[in-house]
């Protein structure tokens, strides 16, 4: 919700008296990291309530979209450190490096950030099928105009 002044209403004359900015996550300091967040050169990720961030990872040959993961602050250092893309898996509770078991790592070429620093972008080369399902990519079906799925 945007910072806005004071409105009248039926039941009071005026809202009941706060500073209309000083509601968490609004106001000068707020507006400040925003601007430094949106437009500046630091890394300031914007963690979900959860601690997450969402992660979309496209192969680096020819631009694939292959998944779709979530990163706390652990997966991305990792992610980092190692080369190798990390996760968190909320249904595991816990750090996983993709391709730990099946062998089919990705490797990192860049990561990019989006514009309010709440999503990645990870481009990377798979070490093969991303899917656990065996397939190259985790979208391999779209939604028809009818609500089924088909392979593409």
């Amino acid at each position: 919700m945007a910072c806005r002044p004071p409105r009248s209403n039926k039941l009071y004359h005026m809202e009941p008296p706060q500073s209309h900015c000083a509601r968490p996550g609004h106001g000068l300091i707020a507006g400040i990291m925003d601007n430094e967040r949106e437009q500046g050169s630091k890394f300031l990720p914007k963690f979900d309530a959860a601690g997450l961030l969402a992660a979309i990872v496209t192969d680096a040959g020819d631009g694939a979209v292959l998944m779709l993961g979530y990163m706390n602050q652990s997966a991305y250092d990792a992610t980092r450190a190692t080369g190798l893309v990390h996760f968190y898996s909320r249904s595991r509770d816990r750090l996983w490096q993709k391709g730990e078991s099946s062998g089919n790592v990705l490797r990192v070429e860049d990561i990019h950030i989006d514009c309010d620093q709440d999503a990645l972008l990870i481009i990377a080369s798979p070490a093969g099928p991303t899917c656990h399902t065996g397939e190259r990519s985790c979208f391999y079906r779209r939604v028809a105009e009818d609500g089924s799925l088909q392979r593409i």
